[in-house]
This record gives structure tokens, C-alpha cells and sequence, in this order.
């Protein structure tokens, strides 16, 4: 069991997210050995279009707009942090919950950055995972 629990903030960010994958972040902190916090949830047509023409995001069909994505951020004393080994646990802990839980997700990690949404094609009733 671990000592982190999520704050207010990352709670009020899970807010409109997908039950299944509010119940994955919320027994994923009792898993991980890092501390972690939910930096996005759900987003607005113009917050994803913001995004879009920054570059910070590719589509204007990003799952954040239908509440099924959310992206974290880990904490080390306290301070963000960018280092992959870090994210590898995260992930970890991540898929623990969301096998305990049966609920089919997939997670995507792009440099330090981990997004994990509802994955649709859900064969054997299995967590199918996706490194890219």
C-alpha cells in the first residue's frame, strides 16, 4: 500500500473522466511507489483547439473531450518530474488497477508524458497494453 493519495486538485481534474478510469487513478496512487498527480482530464472544444494550434496536441478528436483520457504528471519530493524510469512505475501501478478492476485501457507514453484512455477493441476480456 502506498502513502500518496491524490490531492483536490487531481480529484476536481477527474471530474466528467470516464467512472472506470476515475476508479484506476484512485487505486493506482495506493500502487505506486512515485507520487503522481492528474495534471488534465477533460477538456473543452476550445481548450483542445488551443492546443491544436499551440502543437501541444495533434487532433481535434483527442479522447479528453469525450472523458476518456486523462494525463498525470509524477512527483519526487514534491517536485515534477520528467525522468522515464519514474513513468515506467506509474504505468505499472496503472495497469495493476486497471486489471483489478477489469476496465480495458491502454497507455501511450511519449517522452515523459503518460495517457491512458479507454481502449475499444477489448479482446478476451483482457488488458490489451500499447507501447509507443
Amino acid at each position: 500500500m502506498s502513502e500518496f493519495k491524490l490531492s483536490r486538485r487531481s480529484l476536481d481534474r477527474l471530474e466528467g473522466i470516464d467512472d472506470g478510469l476515475q476508479a484506476v487513478i484512485k487505486m493506482a496512487i495506493t500502487f505506486t511507489k512515485t507520487d503522481f498527480g492528474v495534471v488534465q482530464g477533460m477538456r473543452t472544444i476550445e481548450q483542445q483547439k488551443e492546443l491544436v494550434a499551440k502543437g501541444a496536441s495533434q487532433t481535434m478528436k483527442s479522447k479528453h473531450l469525450e472523458g476518456k483520457a486523462f494525463d498525470i504528471m509524477a512527483f519526487i519530493n514534491g517536485r515534477a518530474s520528467w525522468e522515464l524510469s519514474v513513468y515506467d512505475d506509474l504505468a505499472d501501478a496503472i495497469k495493476e488497477a486497471a486489471t483489478q478492476l477489469n476496465v480495458p485501457i491502454c497507455w501511450v507514453q511519449r517522452g515523459a508524458h503518460l495517457r491512458c484512455r479507454i481502449q475499444w477493441t477489448f479482446a478476451s476480456g483482457k488488458v490489451q497494453w500499447k507501447k509507443q
